[in-house]
């Protein structure tokens, strides 16, 4: 348990890098890593420690990774997203490593990080679940606000390619979400031709 400690602490420190600031005044990916934790504990309320610190890798140094480091267009935001899931869970195994977890463990938390077996890795699942959670709980709202210019059509196909990545627990504690009520509507709308 002491070589998770030090993981959690490598873990937060790098975290704490992070340039942007949440309201708080912590650093938005901390915040971020707390709020990922805490869904994870509400749908697997026994999660293990290694469950909890890939949770706290989700977003691994994400934001040294800009969107914007690659062209526009699909493919290349796939790409980006492709290359932030293999940086950080090679980030979170070295993190592990460094902290003195096994290499065994370490491996499992970097194939969750990585997305690797969605729908049939149930550490890889859980991390999404929560993922998808705290965009919708967290960060939904800027995500329109940001990106006002799109039309309805675009955000209830987003929402929908988010509630398919979603296990029936996550859509079910989705639909639980206090959400704006615009929010609300196109969520309802995007389950209703999910």
């Amino acid at each position: 348990m002491e070589a998770y400690t030090r993981a959690r602490t490598l873990i937060d420190a790098a975290h704490a890098a992070d340039p942007a600031r949440a309201a708080d005044g912590r650093a938005a990916e901390l915040v971020y890593a707390e709020r990922v934790e805490n869904w994870v504990i509400k749908l697997v309320s026994d999660a293990p420690p290694l469950l909890r610190l890939a949770a706290r890798c989700q977003h691994l140094e994400r934001w040294s990774v800009p969107r914007s480091s690659f062209p526009e267009g699909k493919a290349a935001y796939l790409q980006w997203r492709r290359s932030l899931y293999t940086k950080q869970a090679e980030r979170a195994r070295a993190l592990l490593l460094a902290a003195g977890v096994t290499e065994t463990e370490a491996a499992e938390v970097a194939t969750w990080v990585s997305k690797t077996g969605l729908k049939t890795n149930a550490g890889t699942q859980t991390l999404e679940d929560a993922a998808c959670l705290v965009f919708l709980e967290n960060e939904i709202s800027a995500f329109a606000a940001q990106h006002a210019d799109y039309p309805r059509e675009k955000f209830i196909d987003i929402l929908r390619k988010t509630w398919r990545k979603m296990s029936p627990a996550a859509q079910a504690a989705a639909l639980g979400l206090a959400l704006p009520a615009a929010i609300a509507a196109l969520v309802q709308e995007a389950v209703g031709g999910a």
